[in-house]
């Protein structure tokens, strides 16, 4: 069995694969600066609570944003499942052809989610991704990684206007009947909503206008289902693109080194 760790800013994912079948997944709260020991006991009660036995595990791939839990990912992979984890970095067979300034500052994360969403569809590809920043990512017919864009993600807004502003209230999420708000709450909802959305399909034009190929868009991440709802430009939702990418990212560098 292959375990595929996704480490966010504010969430972590993991998943569990049995061949091309994803057996597991688990997302808990990521926490900055945790030892192998307390990921060990973690990671193990989710699995065992699942009636999956430690020891089946055959192989770990490993994305991560946050370089202060590294050093304890690896230490759990060893001691909890006696393999070397696959870190996503520089060095490791992704497919994909980095065309940026300094490939090396690419997130792990938007590597992943492009080599899934390459695996899944052809053609050139928009993928965006709604997590505590939003990302998107352009990427060409011959997989090529062009770059992206990068703004705060929709939840942060929110956050930022609950604590910048003395009067406002924190608002829960979800998709309003009109774009006029008739009370604080429903202005609110409806900027982070309709506006986000507007966000991003005018980015979303300008980036296929650029790119050129007729894309498709594709998006992951907590909130993409909200956003295709209320956005014009989504073409794909694919929650599982980021364990999917680890999953392939890790078998072309098992194959690489067959």
């Amino acid at each position: 069995m292959l375990l595929v760790i996704d480490v966010g800013n504010s969430n972590t994912v993991l998943g569990l694969y049995d061949g091309d079948t994803l057996v597991g997944q688990w997302r808990v709260v990521t926490h900055n600066y945790r030892t192998g020991d307390e990921l060990r006991i973690l990671f193990g009660m989710l699995l065992t609570s699942a009636g999956i036995d430690p020891k089946k595990i055959s192989g770990c791939c490993v994305s991560s944003v946050v370089p202060q839990l590294n050093m304890a990912l690896q230490e759990v992979s060893r001691t909890a499942f006696g393999v070397d984890p696959l870190m996503v970095g520089p060095g490791v067979k992704t497919g994909l052809v980095l065309q940026v300034e300094n490939p090396k500052e690419v997130g792990a994360d938007r590597i992943v989610n492009s080599v899934g969403a390459i695996e899944e569809y052809e053609g050139a590809l928009v993928i965006i991704d709604f997590g505590t920043a939003t990302t998107f990512d352009a990427v060409t017919a011959k997989s090529e990684w062009k770059g992206g864009v990068i703004v705060p993600g929709i939840q942060l807004s929110a956050d930022a206007l609950f604590e910048h502003c003395a009067k406002l209230p924190r608002v829960e999420l979800s998709v309003p009947d009109h774009a006029i708000g008739r009370d604080t709450v429903s202005n609110i909802r409806s900027g982070l909503t309709f506006g986000y959305a507007d966000l991003v399909d005018g980015l979303v034009r300008r980036i296929k206008n650029e790119l050129g190929g007729a894309p498709r868009t594709v998006a992951t991440g907590g909130l993409a289902t909200i956003m295709a709802k209320v956005g014009s430009t989504i073409d794909i939702v694919d929650p599982e693109l980021t364990l999917k990418g680890l999953k392939a990212v890790y078998r072309r560098n098992a194959q690489a080194n067959a």
